[in-house]
């Protein structure tokens, strides 16, 4: 197994892992599964690139003053505890690193353009169920779709987009599910309804990973686009001398 197959697969199993045991557990528990999730965290990153950890770095940074923003300031969502969970902030570190590795993984790829269409076509379907037939109207699911819709078309990494919508989607569903946290039924100005967990959630991530890839470029790990320069015509070879 690959590196990026092994993080990937390491990620999705410690997502699955910390909801369960957290369900049901108390603030001291929740507090060593947020320990493990830091030393999980800092174990991948040791085996990564300068620019992939000041990247993470970023982004655990921006998603916390977000956790505390959206969650205890505003409202949109309540955890199980009416706190923010220990496990949250590095968690979020490795939510970012599990779609930068798929996203680098698939570049070269048929990943890398099939990548952004699936995410395009099932988050579409889930934002349109959510408009249409479900139980709980989400119309705020449809809005942060379009906006995760126009990261990927125009945005400097559409893979790593996509892959966002994929471990966010799954994180969220488990989450939601679970119990961990609950979305508030309408946005903190009480203008669209949200789902539980909303469509298109991603979208609101990407946000973050534009942090982590804002960062990359500033420190050189993802270089920006270079103008075309034409080909310039190959010249003949000079006539050997006959002096």
């Amino acid at each position: 197994m690959n590196r990026s197959a092994a993080v990937t697969l390491t990620v999705f199993a410690w997502i699955l892992a910390v909801l369960l045991l957290d369900a049901g557990s108390g603030i001291w528990f929740q507090r060593v599964l947020g320990l493990g999730t830091w030393a999980l965290l800092i174990g991948l990153l040791w085996g990564e690139s300068r620019s992939t950890r000041w990247q993470v770095a970023a982004v655990v940074v921006a998603a916390t003053a977000l956790e505390y923003t959206a969650s205890g300031l505003l409202g949109l969502y309540t955890y199980r505890l009416e706190n923010i969970p220990s496990f949250v902030p590095p968690g979020h570190g490795l939510v970012y690193l599990a779609a930068l590795t798929i996203g680098r993984a698939s570049l070269g790829t048929w990943a890398e353009f099939t990548l952004p269409k699936v995410a395009l076509v099932l988050g579409g379907a889930w934002a349109l169920y959510g408009v249409t037939i479900s139980s709980r109207p989400d119309s705020g699911g449809l809005l942060l779709f379009l906006i995760l819709a126009v990261f990927i078309l125009r945005g400097r990494a559409a893979a790593v987009y996509a892959a966002a919508f994929l471990v966010t989607g799954y994180l969220e569903l488990l989450g939601t599910s679970i119990g961990t946290w609950a979305w508030s039924t309408h946005d903190f100005l009480g203008v669209t309804a949200l789902g539980n967990p909303p469509s298109g959630i991603a979208g609101g991530y990407c946000f973050l990973d534009m942090v982590g890839l804002a960062a990359a470029v500033r420190l050189g790990g993802i270089a920006p686009p270079r103008p075309h320069l034409p080909e310039l015509p190959e010249l003949p070879e000079p006539a050997a001398s006959t002096a």
